[in-house]
């Protein structure tokens, strides 16, 4: 899949293992450092686990990337950089807490399917954690398959999780 030069990509950072924050800054220097100058970020929010019990809260925000890279390379950079900080996956594909968790969420107005990769992100719509960063960052932002903004799926997502300001930008 050819793609121009230069993308904007956005992606999710989510922490709720160990120090969170301290997570979410080094994910976000690794990211500027291996993937590309981040153009924007949002505020750091906190929400329940989702999908799964656990006693830690998670901290979630979005990033917007400007990167070279193709889409298989950014999503193994992501697992790269996830192992790195210590990310261990149990498998079997459940949820479960993290020291880190690194999702592309949208890139441009591209649909790629990918194995190991859907863009946009599967669950973007359903999720208040990830809706109300990137609400902060690209309220007009375009989902290329519903054709829906950002602003839009949030006013209508039926999750009703606790979703709440933790922190200010980075």
């Amino acid at each position: 899949m050819k793609l121009s030069a230069r993308s904007k990509v956005i992606a999710g950072l989510g922490s709720n293992l160990g120090d969170r924050f301290a997570a979410l800054a080094r994910a976000m220097e690794l990211i500027r450092e291996e993937a590309g100058e981040i153009i924007s970020s949002s505020s750091v929010w906190e929400s329940e686990p989702w999908g799964f019990e656990a006693d830690d809260q998670f901290l979630n925000m979005v990033v917007v990337i400007d990167t070279v890279k193709q889409p298989r390379q950014l999503m193994q950079l992501f697992r790269s950089i996830e192992g790195r900080m210590g990310r261990r996956r149990s498998g079997g594909g459940r949820y479960e807490s993290r020291i880190i968790d690194l999702d592309i969420l949208l890139w441009e107005d591209r649909v790629i399917s990918v194995p190991g990769l859907e863009v946009p992100h599967t669950k973007i719509a359903d999720r208040r954690f990830v809706l109300e960063p990137l609400c902060e960052v690209a309220p007009g932002a375009v989902h290329p398959v519903t054709g829906l903004t950002v602003s839009e799926m949030l006013q209508m997502c039926e999750d009703r999780s606790e979703v709440r300001l933790a922190g200010s930008q980075f």
